[in-house]
């Protein structure tokens, strides 16, 4: 009886410990979902002329130098909120995403 309350718990806890996994991968990606399609548009018609003229070229640098800001996923969703929010563009949080997931899979490359 011992054995199966104790098979019983370990095989509960592994579900949970599973479930656990899970919800800590799709945290990885907060952008999995997102359309970058509809957010290269948008960098395309909001972001590059500030980033050009502040970066230079065609401000595609201000992603790829050395010491940039964003380190992580969730700090990619964050920093362009923070652009979203500073400039006024008044973006959805959809389309915060969908940048976020054109910016990552063009220039951060996090794995998701």
């Amino acid at each position: 009886m011992r054995a199966l309350l104790s098979v019983l718990l370990l095989s509960n806890l592994s579900s949970v410990y599973a479930a656990e996994i899970n919800v800590n991968k799709a945290d990885i990606s907060p952008y999995a979902k997102a359309d970058a399609i509809a957010g290269k548009k948008l960098v395309d018609s909001y972001c590059i002329s500030c980033h050009a003229s502040s970066f230079g070229g065609d401000g595609s640098s201000i992603y790829t130098r050395e010491f940039h800001k964003v380190k992580t996923p969730k700090g990619l969703v964050a920093q362009v909120r923070n652009c979203n929010t500073m400039i006024g563009l008044q973006w959805f949080e959809e389309d915060e995403l969908s940048v976020a997931k054109y910016l990552n899979n063009t220039y951060y490359k996090f794995s998701e």
